[in-house]
């Protein structure tokens, strides 16, 4: 199973489930809860953070809490 961590820019998933219940709750509030869709939008420059899109919001979110986000890959046909 693939994470948001692993995921290029461009690249969308839906989320499947947690690795850890350590995940921040405004996470959960900004819509990062398995069957959402999710989108790496941008990488910032050292790598850290991510800049995702969560069914329309777009946050800012650690590589570390993005290894935690377990995904399916969405192929392109299959787009937001």
């Amino acid at each position: 199973m693939a994470t948001v961590a692993e995921l290029k820019p461009g690249q969308k998933g839906v989320i499947k489930e947690f690795a850890s219940n350590l995940l921040p709750i405004k996470l959960l509030e900004f819509g990062c809860l398995p069957g959402n869709h999710i989108k790496l939008l941008q990488i910032a420059p050292l790598n850290d953070p991510l800049y995702v899109d969560v069914n329309g919001s777009h946050l800012a979110i650690r590589r570390n809490m993005a290894q935690l986000i377990e995904i399916d890959l969405l192929e392109d046909s299959d787009a937001l």
